[in-house]
């Protein structure tokens, strides 16, 4: 299966996407603010965005003004969504892939991903670890807002049907970690863990599509899944398995510096 795959409408955050949602990381826009806040961007940072996907974050992160925004994602179409949300003169999208993303050595002071590093193999993972390191600054942060397991001892075969049962539903391979794998991959590859946040995986759920998306595009996402027979029919599939998996899975958020 691809990494970082090109766009593919079949896949479960663009069915999402095509009902409406636009918020579609793991643990809402709560966690989201959450990440943002412990990544503590000002206007002296350089700042660099794996995977920007909507430019829901990105537009976030330009709000607070950095000394430049860097957003590399390696699907085009994606990349042009977010240079038309963003409005922003220090802003740019480069078409690149997250491990191998064009950038020079100690280019950023700060960089972050969302719901990327879940969809990649182990290898994988640790290639994208790499570059965001090799692109900071020492001392620099680095925060990721991705799927979680818990607790911690999660036995393995739980990992394998959750692992199955995701990748089916969402048609993208998904591989969470529990935080401790999660921490120890970053301090394997230089990094200190300064936070732990987390939120339950209820991405599907209406309270938390209220919650993320205010309630006229709720209606508007109920009406555009009620009258479309595909939309309900995927979205009632993830629904199922993210229920059926709660007490395992869930979304966590993690910003760690650069050593």
């Amino acid at each position: 299966m691809k990494t970082e795959a090109h766009r593919n409408p079949e896949q479960g955050h663009w069915v999402l996407a095509k009902a409406g949602k636009r918020i579609l990381r793991p643990g809402g826009i709560e966690l989201t603010y959450t990440m943002i806040d412990n990544l503590k961007i000002s206007s002296d940072d350089d700042v660099v965005e794996f995977a920007p996907g909507l430019g829901i974050t990105a537009a976030l992160t330009c709000a607070k003004k950095p000394n430049s925004y860097t957003g590399v994602d390696i699907n085009a179409e994606a990349a042009d969504i977010v240079k038309k949300r963003l409005k922003y003169d220090k802003a740019k999208v480069v078409i690149a892939s997250a491990s191998e993303t064009t950038l020079p050595d100690a280019y950023a002071t700060k960089v972050y991903g969302e719901a990327m590093l879940s969809m990649q193999n182990d290898k994988h993972k640790i290639e994208i670890i790499k570059e965001a390191a090799r692109i900071l600054k020492p001392g620099g942060l680095y925060g990721i807002h991705e799927l979680g397991l818990y607790p911690d001892n999660v036995s393995d075969e739980i990992k394998k049907e959750t692992f199955g049962d995701i990748s089916r539903a969402i048609q993208v391979q998904a591989r969470p970690l529990t935080v401790k794998e999660w921490s120890e991959m970053l301090e394997t590859e230089g990094f200190k863990v300064l936070t732990v946040a987390s939120n339950p995986m209820h991405l599907v759920r209406p309270k938390r599509i209220l919650q993320d998306e205010g309630f006229f595009r709720t209606l508007k996402i109920m009406f555009n899944v009620l009258t479309h027979s595909d939309l309900r029919s995927r979205v009632k599939q993830m629904r199922k398995v993210f229920d059926k998996h709660e007490n395992h899975l869930n979304a966590i958020s993690i910003v760690a510096q650069k050593l």
